[in-house]
């Protein structure tokens, strides 16, 4: 099932039930990682967006598993965590259906992340690398422009942020924001206590990754 398809029918729905046509959803996966580590980011994302770009998403996320069929029905899935995680044979090919049927994966490293998840996504995608993706990509050229990409939200080891993505048929289909953190950047203010600047370049960030997603 296309993932276009089913926001028309959201949007289709929503003009009679008066209810916002679409929901973010945070992955839950196995190999104990806390896939739970931010849980104010994915609501304050949305609301930045209704505020920013004029979107209608529901502010209660949705949480949900990589191997239910239900993620069809999210044009937008977003993993973060700092520790292990693991995909099953059947969670990878589920997961790989649904990038290649329309839908966008947003990884969020929260620090240590890192090794893990390359080994996660190379079993979703054998035959593909993570690429950086140049400054100049649209994903960075949305509704804010970023001309030296991706913002540093939080230190970690002191190296530069960088985006990656996963490309099918020319489709970024997957997004991994490295050594940036926008996931703890999109949180409540007092959970990390970052000035409100750096808070609003991630929450600017995440807009654009959203934007991107919805439309290309």
């Amino acid at each position: 099932m296309k993932i276009n398809l089913i926001l028309i029918l959201f949007i289709f729905l929503s003009s009679f039930t008066g209810k916002p046509s679409v929901k973010l959803a945070l992955v839950k996966y196995n190999g104990g990682g806390d896939w739970y580590a931010n849980p104010t980011s994915l609501r304050n994302l949305s609301r930045f967006c209704n505020s920013n770009l004029g979107t209608d998403i529901d502010e209660n996320y949705e949480t949900i598993e990589i191997g239910s069929p239900n993620i069809y029905n999210y044009p937008y899935l977003h993993i973060t965590g700092h520790g292990n995680i693991i995909f099953s044979d059947s969670e990878a090919e589920n997961l790989r259906r649904y990038l290649e049927s329309g839908g966008f994966l947003h990884i969020s490293d929260n620090f240590g992340f890192d090794p893990y998840i390359r080994l996660a996504m190379k079993k979703v995608f054998p035959e593909k690398e993570f690429i950086e993706l140049p400054w100049n990509h649209p994903i960075y050229h949305q509704k804010f422009n970023f001309n030296s990409g991706l913002p540093k939200i939080h230190e970690h080891d002191k190296k530069p942020a960088k985006g990656f993505g996963i490309l099918h048929e020319g489709r970024l289909v997957c997004f991994y924001d490295h050594e940036c953190d926008l996931g703890d950047g999109w949180e409540d203010q007092d959970v990390h206590k970052d000035p409100e600047s750096t808070r609003l370049n991630a929450l600017r960030m995440g807009a654009n990754i959203i934007q991107f997603a919805f439309t290309q």
